[in-house]
């Protein structure tokens, strides 16, 4: 059991889930919108991803303690800077509308981390903005860069996308800072803190409502996509739901990550028994 867990907690903490999970997204964009998948951007978006999200998590860690760093941070290191090769090395052979919107959110990602704003600030310390910089990160890669990387116009349906996406984003974010009521400076001023556990549940139950009635506005509405849509955010509203203080160490970053990689499967046997 050792062994098992030190390797969900390896697969999970050097953010292969999290880049699984947008990838995931980006993927069920391009089954909405009918378009061919693209390995080489999708394997994009994971490196990039790996690459980001372990930028924002270990960069000060290293930097003052890489004398004493642990194995698994050391593996965590040298997968890293595989992936930023990796990530590199496509995103060089990008077209320039995706290379120009990676770029948008590669600054996103460093500002989220590096001070830029005096006084050591950074966008991950301004008060309230936490949630709203990281579902704008989500929504750009699943759903801009698919899309940009394929169609020539932004019409007012992929608008609505984005919006459904980053609203989806926000809510999914909850749990994780339902989990760090505790841990969170009260100057970040988090939806938990600022209205409470339950008061936040229920705006995040409301922000469901209406990306279901946003899906309405689109142009096109296809019953499968629209079915699986129903059923992924009913599985958001459970975890929305069970979300307290005092959560199981998986609970967030594991089975609330997978929300994006059910709403692909679901996806695909949808269409596969339609």
């Amino acid at each position: 059991m050792g062994f098992l867990k030190n390797s969900i907690d390896l697969y999970i903490n050097s953010s292969i889930h999290v880049a699984l999970a947008v990838v995931s997204l980006s993927t069920v964009t391009m089954l909405e919108y009918n378009i061919s998948p693209d390995y080489d951007l999708l394997l994009f978006i994971f490196f990039g991803t790996v690459t980001g999200y372990n930028f924002v998590k270990y960069a000060g860690i290293a930097k003052l303690k890489h004398l004493s760093l642990t194995r698994n941070l050391r593996n965590i290191q040298v997968f890293s800077l595989f992936c930023f090769l990796a990530g590199a090395y496509f995103f060089l052979i990008q077209d320039v509308q995706v290379i120009a919107v990676a770029i948008v959110l590669g600054l996103f990602t460093l500002f989220y981390a590096v001070p830029f704003l005096g006084k050591k600030r950074n966008l991950r310390s301004l008060s309230g903005i936490k949630v709203f910089v990281i579902a704008i990160s989500w929504a750009g890669a699943s759903v801009l860069l698919p899309i940009v990387n394929s169609m020539d116009a932004l019409t007012a349906d992929i608008f609505i996308e984005f919006l459904q996406r980053f609203l989806l984003m926000v809510v999914l974010m909850l749990p994780f800072e339902i989990r760090d009521v505790k841990y969170d400076a009260t100057a970040l001023s988090t939806l938990p803190q600022q209205m409470g556990v339950e008061k936040a549940k229920v705006l995040g139950y409301s922000v469901l409502i209406l990306i279901l009635l946003l899906e309405l506005l689109q142009g096109n509405v296809i019953t499968i996509n629209f079915l699986a849509l129903i059923l992924i955010l009913v599985i958001t509203g459970v975890f929305l739901l069970k979300s307290e203080i005092e959560q199981h160490p998986y609970f967030s970053s594991f089975w609330v990550e997978s929300v994006p990689i059910f709403w692909l499967v679901i996806l695909l046997l949808l269409r596969n028994f339609a």
